[in-house]
């Protein structure tokens, strides 16, 4: 039988996910990531760092389960992560993680060339990073620049300078047309420096012999253009067209899958391919940072089971950390609403999970008025998924089914992505 294996890169960890052709879970192992440097807006790490938590796990991987079976290797990271490397694939400096914002003057230059519509905007992009990095003169005589999928999965096959239409949106790519805009020539970025790009699940190559040796694979294991971590995370779900995809992290991220892409960065909003369809979505700055700043994990699951979900509070918050939203609305300024806060605590949860859901509303709302379909169902990840509560008041406010998904991690998406790209070959 054969077996896919999928590999999640987030900031924490290396994840790995072995399927069958049935999409059962065989093994899954993870491997813990050092925290990047942090210097102010500067975040970087070592890319080996990276390699070394790759080789660790499929270690592990090929002394628990035989890899023989498995036929290709899908693997995510994280967005805008971006690195530069010569030739043969050696970093020439640490890599520019997903949300160092050091190149804000780069990112100006970028407004000055760049239609609104693009997602490469902003000093977290990778346009404006590599910008920073060519500035550097370790970098001046890079070859390929890379976001951290790109480069593990050249590692992996041998082969570098490819990039997936995914990881490439925010170094510029124009998705939509599929090549690169005439427009990135006023940055003066050799032409040669940018990746070859191809949809997500592609083969590029296969898995080198001496990698092969190491972890009992064939050299017939096909390896495939990689995705972003949250694109991943929605294949992971198994969402249809139609169907939406909330995560309820430390922020609120909405996503629907969609017939036409939506670009509008002005709140926030750009689309991925997936398929022959479009991942169209936006995150706000809600999300359950907001409960964590009053209540305890403890009382946050307690709470849970006391609120009245039939007997809404009436209190009409807007449940921010701190002054600022980008999606639903665009308003730095927007500060929190929070007053008036019942004496009884779970009223207040309650209240706050009631604003969540009402921001959930108007971010579905918002990506209908640009041109997605209204959602059918919306399938809810992230920790707010196992609260039985917040669904029940979502899916009465929205009238809309609202369902934990059963798989949400990115490496088990990953390997959906090699398991799709094997059967449609």
């Amino acid at each position: 039988m054969k077996h896919f294996l999928g590999v999640d890169f987030g900031t924490s960890g290396c994840r790995s996910c072995i399927i069958d052709t049935a999409a059962a879970i065989k093994v899954e192992i993870r491997t813990p990531l050092p925290a990047p440097s942090r210097n102010n807006q500067a975040v970087e790490q070592d890319p080996e760092i990276w390699w070394a938590a790759l080789a660790a796990n499929l270690d592990q991987l090929s002394a628990e389960f035989p890899l023989d079976t498995v036929a290709a290797i899908a693997l995510d990271g994280t967005s805008a992560t971006l690195l530069c490397c010569d030739a043969s694939g050696t970093p020439l400096s640490p890599a520019l993680m997903y949300n160092d914002a050091r190149a804000g003057k780069q990112a100006v230059r970028v407004d000055h060339l760049a239609p609104a519509d693009t997602a490469a905007r902003g000093a977290s992009a990778s346009l404006a990073k590599l910008l920073w990095m060519l500035q550097q003169p370790a970098c001046r005589a890079a070859h390929h620049a890379l976001h951290q999928a790109d480069w593990l999965l050249g590692r992996l096959a041998g082969r570098f300078g490819i990039s997936d239409e995914n990881n490439a949106l925010k170094l510029g790519y124009d998705v939509v047309n599929a090549c690169w805009p005439a427009w990135l020539g006023g940055l003066e970025i050799p032409p040669s420096l940018l990746p070859d790009v191809v949809s997500a699940g592609q083969p590029i190559g296969t898995l080198q012999p001496s990698w092969c040796k190491r972890w009992g694979m064939t050299t017939e294991t096909r390896i495939l253009s990689g995705t972003t971590d949250s694109t991943a995370g929605f294949i992971a779900t198994g969402a249809r067209a139609g169907e939406a995809v909330t995560s309820l992290g430390s922020t609120l991220v909405l996503k629907i899958r969609s017939d036409t892409p939506v670009f509008a960065p002005e709140y926030g909003i750009y689309s991925h391919r997936l398929g022959d369809d479009w991942l169209a979505g936006g995150a706000s700055n809600s999300g359950g940072a907001v409960l964590q700043q009053y209540f305890t994990a403890d009382e946050i699951e307690r709470f849970a089971t006391l609120i009245a979900v039939d007997q809404p509070t009436g209190l009409d918050y807007y449940p921010l950390v701190a002054a600022g939203e980008r999606f639903p609305v665009n308003d730095p300024g927007l500060a929190p609403r929070l007053l008036p806060r019942p004496s009884e605590d779970v009223l207040f949860y309650q209240g706050i999970l009631e604003g969540l859901a009402q921001i959930e509303l108007q971010g579905y709302r918002k990506l209908a008025e640009l041109g997605t379909p209204w959602p059918e169902k919306i399938i809810t990840t992230g920790g707010g998924a196992v609260n039985a509560a917040w669904r029940t008041i979502r899916s009465q406010l929205l009238d809309i089914p609202v369902v934990a998904a059963e798989h949400q991690e990115a490496a088990y998406g990953a390997a959906l992505l090699a398991r799709h790209s094997c059967s449609s070959s």
